[in-house]
């Protein structure tokens, strides 16, 4: 009987590369992989992986499957990951990134530098910016978190957590800010604590520096920093059920509005602030490629979503509906960005460009390593990305009067 694996040729390649595979007959490789996307620097892939997608990268010193098969189709994976067990799907593992044994990332999830679960996390379109730590039994779909300055001082959300993330109606318009991008991204901001055993009703939005107890499950926005968070659990009661009631429709819309908002931020930091990164190091474009793609499902995603609501809910009214082409353009393009965007990038990029000059190192150091003054105009200019991005979204739908008489940005 003939025992030779269907993607031989491939495994041999492979192994001519110098990469560690310890089993090679156990070993899936479809037709579509390009080999030459696999790093041949210090790379171990262990027994009962499966390795799809044209779109897949794995960079130097990547471990695959340290305790358990790995699936991987079409991801983007840097230098010094550990994906050590699970399914991993049309998703961006930046530098030493890592996640455990019965992992199951979907598609539009990006993990930045550093950041990681523990064993059986569950993670669809979410993004976690460098050191974000997620324990173990973890549903955390549909949100972005940030805060911490490095591994000894990384925001942690506990195990046995969950994002809630789809409603009764059957809505997903439940989108969660847990910090926000034009701080965020600076990486000198405190961490935040998510205790164990509790979890978030999206759309929510949260400040750095917050603490929330074991087993609470939060339910309204809490946006100042530094706050000490308990929640009571809910009275037991019986009532009447009116579907599609939407009592809160305008919190919800401005929380989706404000995701996608900071998507945007996020994206005009990819384009001038990481692309010169990734240019430098060995399969870089492709990874950043990939984080623009992530991006794009993640805009894709919350608009449909809102786009579902839109229809069962009166009180939207038909603005959504009739202006869901211009609204989709306008996060595709910088046309709702003004002249004083263009100021404060160009004064940010000045000042960083300085600080790489100076000497070299690699991204975290370079954006740590920033004076105060230019980490201070560099979240000037994010946040006006968000406010403009904001305020031209909620004008397609005056019938909601969004964000009035609330200081949102």
């Amino acid at each position: 009987m003939d025992i030779t694996p269907r993607c031989h040729e491939k495994i041999v390649q492979l192994l001519a590369k110098g990469i560690d595979i310890p089993n090679p007959l156990t070993l899936d490789i479809g037709d579509e992989v390009d080999i030459g996307h696999i790093s041949s620097k210090g790379v171990k892939i262990y027994p009962g992986c499966r390795i799809y997608g044209e779109k897949t990268v794995i960079s130097a010193g990547a471990q695959i499957g340290q305790e358990g098969p790995v699936t991987i189709e079409n991801c983007q994976i840097g230098r010094d990951v550990e994906l050590k067990g699970g399914y991993f799907s049309k998703s961006v593992f930046l530098d030493r990134s890592n996640m455990g044994l019965g992992a199951h990332v979907r598609e539009g999830s990006i993990l930045e530098e550093e950041a990681g679960g523990a064993h059986c996390v569950g993670l669809k379109q979410t993004i976690l910016f460098p050191f974000v730590t997620l324990g173990s039994l973890i549903n955390f779909c549909d949100c972005l978190m940030a805060g911490g300055t490095s591994r000894k001082d990384h925001s942690e959300v506990g195990s046995s957590y969950i994002h809630f993330n789809f409603t009764p109606n059957g809505d997903k318009t439940t989108p969660s800010l847990i910090g926000d991008v034009p701080r965020g991204v600076m990486l000198n901001q405190p961490p935040i604590f998510l205790g164990g055993q509790g979890g978030i009703v999206g759309p929510l939005r949260m400040g750095f520096g917050n603490v929330v107890a074991a087993g609470s499950v939060l339910r309204q926005d809490c946006p100042d920093d530094n706050c000490l968070i308990t929640v009571d659990p809910l009275p037991g009661k019986v009532r009447k059920n009116r579907r599609a009631l939407y009592l809160s429709l305008k919190r919800v819309v401005e929380n989706n509005i404000l995701y996608l908002a900071n998507l945007a931020a996020l994206r005009e930091w990819y384009i001038h602030v990481r692309k010169p990164f990734f240019d430098t190091v060995e399969f870089g474009p492709l990874i950043y490629a990939g984080l623009l793609d992530k991006l794009s499902l993640a805009f894709k995603e919350r608009l449909k979503r809102l786009e579902a609501m839109a229809a069962r809910a009166p009180q939207f009214g038909d603005g959504f509906t009739k202006n869901s082409s211009k609204i989709k353009k306008m996060f595709d393009m910088d046309a709702a960005l003004g002249s004083e965007h263009e100021a404060l990038r160009e004064k940010f990029l000045d000042g960083l460009n300085r600080v790489m000059q100076a000497g070299p190192g690699g991204y975290i150091e370079t954006i740590q390593g920033l004076p105060s003054d230019v980490s201070n105009i560099g979240t000037a200019w994010l946040e006006n990305v968000v406010t403009s991005h904001a305020k031209a979204f909620s004008q397609v739908m005056p019938e909601l009067q969004l964000f009035e008489g609330q200081n949102y940005f």
